[in-house]
């Protein structure tokens, strides 16, 4: 199944041109890599009302089924990401966020740092990762396994039943 993301790096220093942006190229190539499309990627600084403005435009336009942020997830007084998605989202999936920090802490005692959210807004998943190329990718392939049946139920596409199959745990 061809899933349509874009990825959000929220990051002051990349925004201003301090520092490159390592982290969404990564999960770009990653999304790639998995056979989906990447349809738009965006850098802003860790401002809230452009947050919640950049996922609302995105999740609103019925383009986008996945979106990808990175960075903003720590205990940094300016990580807010987190409270930006909580603000657009109309239902939490903490399911994908428990699953990418206990995958993490088999990594880093670091992982129980993070405080990344996720949820839905209308049928788009959004989903917070870290901020480094290094937690980023390995969150992402944490979930990415899921995500396709994700989509599918979020688009209540018939498919999604064919893996609901009687004695078989999904």
């Amino acid at each position: 199944m061809s899933l349509t993301f874009a990825i959000l790096t929220v990051s002051d220093r990349s925004a201003a041109g301090t520092r490159e942006d390592l982290s969404g190229p990564a999960l770009g190539k990653a999304v790639e890599r998995a056979g989906w499309v990447v349809s738009a990627t965006v850098i802003i600084p860790d401002e809230i009302q452009q947050i919640t403005d950049q996922l609302k435009t995105w999740a609103d336009s019925g383009g986008i089924q996945v979106i990808l942020t990175t960075g903003g997830t720590g205990f940094a007084p300016r990580d807010i990401t987190p409270e930006a998605t909580a603000a657009v989202i109309d239902r939490h999936a903490p399911g994908l966020a428990e699953a990418m920090r206990a995958g993490s802490l088999n990594i880093t005692p670091h992982a129980m740092l993070s405080r990344a959210t996720a949820g839905i807004r209308k049928n788009t998943l959004i989903i917070n990762l870290p901020g480094s190329p290094k937690g980023a990718l390995e969150n992402f392939q944490i979930i990415a396994p899921v995500l396709p049946h994700a989509v599918q139920l979020l688009e209540n596409d018939d498919r999604a039943e064919a893996g609901h199959q009687p004695g078989r745990a999904v």
